[in-house]
């Protein structure tokens, strides 16, 4: 079993993209300069979903995406 390639899922924002600084875990909640408020944990589930829902390669190599 590998570990989860998505360092960072909570504070990368899930509708802009841009990677905020390092925050202690204390910190529940941040505000991205594009205007979004995340909560640390569901933002990160929101990043994680959106990972798995990446296009990916099947077993022959052709392109796989699956549906929303």
């Amino acid at each position: 079993m590998s570990g989860c390639p998505l360092r960072g899922g909570s504070l990368t924002c899930s509708a802009c993209g841009r990677v905020d600084g390092k925050k202690p875990l204390s910190v529940r909640e941040w505000s991205c300069p594009c205007g979004v408020v995340h909560d640390r944990d569901r933002n990160a589930a929101v990043n994680v979903l959106a990972a798995g829902r990446a296009e990916r390669l099947n077993a022959c190599g052709e392109t796989v995406s699956l549906p929303a």
